[in-house]
């Protein structure tokens, strides 16, 4: 009886906030299964803004990033830091 354990991303998300930059929004599956049928799947959300260290993402979310994280949404983001 071999117990194991994947976690890997199953949504992404792009949101547009009111605050005028996007941030993206990371859905990731932890499946835990025995003798490869699942018996457990939990779930975990982050958020990434702009100004995101982006090095321990995997590679589809670094991707998304490098497309909405532009110099405007990160002047934004950043404009939207100073107000606060």
């Amino acid at each position: 009886m071999a117990l194991t354990e994947e976690t890997k991303n199953d949504k992404i998300e792009v949101l547009q906030l009111a605050a005028g930059y996007p941030v993206i929004q990371v859905r990731a599956a932890t499946i835990i299964k025995r003798d490869d049928v699942e018996i457990s799947r939990s779930f975990h959300r982050h958020v990434l803004t702009p100004d995101a260290d982006l090095s321990g993402e995997d590679a589809d979310v670094v991707a998304i990033a490098g497309t909405v994280f532009t110099d405007d949404a990160k002047a934004a983001h950043a404009a939207a830091q100073e107000a606060e």
